[in-house]
């Protein structure tokens, strides 16, 4: 059995003292730029909104595409819009870097006509396509948080990362929204930002996640189980958050949470496994047991990524047998809260939930147990 490397997500002091942070403190600057672009760094930040109609709203800022990160940095801005009736719109804004800006001592990102600034409370942004428009503000109802230190470091020496943080975990969204030919919507509902960056290709630390975030009722959820690549064991992190109203009731700091996904079957577009329901059981630190569940009841997004690489690195990658994809999911997410093995409140709502498939298909569990051998 070959050994495999280290894998960690730190929470002890001597990391939070090497990366200038603060235990249960976010700083305006770890939302600000925080890579420079050079081979095999990457960032984004994400946004999105959920509005009482059934309308989501999704906002990406990219330094580069994080399907091609040991190139040069290529900002662009991309805009999702799905629609109650399942219609589905989205563009891309490709910008010059001398049109764009990277602000590092906060949240200040400019791609051509497209902006985010932002403060860890309050959040202006705006899309500007050739067939969409949007003017996004979010303001926080929970605080910023960051799953211990934040970052996932891969290989011996820690030289790997892959970093996550939520600048508003759940907060109110409205939107002013352009779309399929001068049509306009004006909404308010509930919105979410964060923040990722990295300075080598997932593909080659991460075989996949699934991540979700969700207000279900008066609770809200942050909720992550990434696997790493086989030269890592296929070693399993959590990342979670748990909130009602504006109050944290706990995180996966205490490490609780356990991950039961079931109905499992193959996407025929992707070949990638998926599980129609995604279960997440969590204990806080005063023993109160919750079950959260993720219902899908339809997809979203389907993308197989060489079918958006360039083409050069697309005939590269097939004949490589590369055969990485991701799928967003809408569906319900339900909150049971149980006492003494007995459910006493249950509350569910519409949510979208994602996974980032990497690595080769199938990474169930007995496929990860022949393969790490």
């Amino acid at each position: 059995m070959s050994k495999a490397r280290k894998a960690i997500h730190p929470d002890d002091d001597g990391h939070y003292q090497e990366m200038g942070l603060t235990r249960g403190k976010i700083e305006l600057w770890e939302d600000g730029s925080r890579v420079d672009g050079s081979k095999g760094t990457y960032e984004w930040w994400y946004n999105d909104a959920h509005f009482p109609d059934g309308t989501v709203l999704v906002l990406f800022f990219y330094l580069k595409s994080p399907v091609e990160v040991d190139g040069p940095i290529k900002p662009i801005a991309t805009m999702e819009l799905n629609l109650p009736d399942g219609r589905k719109f989205s563009e891309e804004v490709y910008a010059a870097i001398e049109d764009s800006h990277y602000a590092k001592d906060r949240c200040d990102v400019k791609i051509g006509e497209c902006h985010i600034t932002g403060d860890l409370r309050h959040y202006d942004m705006v899309f500007k396509g050739k067939t969409m428009r949007a003017r996004l503000t979010l303001d926080g109802t929970v605080n910023a948080w960051r799953s211990q230190t934040g970052s996932i470091f891969f290989g011996d020496a820690e030289e790997h990362y892959f970093a996550w943080l939520p600048g508003i975990p759940e907060g109110k969204a409205k939107a002013d929204i352009v779309y399929d030919g001068g049509k306009e919507l004006h909404l308010e509902g509930s919105g979410y930002h964060d923040h990722n960056w990295g300075n080598i290709s997932m593909l080659k630390l991460m075989h996949h996640w699934y991540w979700g975030r969700a207000k279900i009722g008066d609770y809200k959820v942050i909720s992550a189980w990434i696997t790493a690549e086989k030269k890592y064991g296929y070693k399993d992190f959590d990342v979670f958050l748990l909130a009602k109203g504006e109050e944290i009731l706990g995180d996966n700091s205490n490490h609780t949470l356990k991950f039961k996904p079931a109905d499992r079957y193959i996407d025929k577009d992707t070949g990638k496994p998926v599980y129609n329901k995604v279960i997440y059981e969590y204990t806080t630190e005063s023993g109160e047991e919750y079950r959260i569940t993720y219902d899908r009841h339809g997809d979203i997004n389907k993308t197989r990524f060489v079918d958006v690489l360039s083409k050069p690195l697309s005939v590269l990658a097939r004949i490589a047998g590369f055969d990485g994809g991701y799928l967003r999911f809408e569906g319900t997410a339900s909150i049971e809260k149980i006492e003494n093995g007995t459910v006493v409140e249950t509350v569910s709502d519409p949510a979208v939930w994602e996974l980032m498939y990497f690595g080769k298909s199938c990474a169930d569990e007995k496929h990860k147990s022949k393969e790490s051998v």
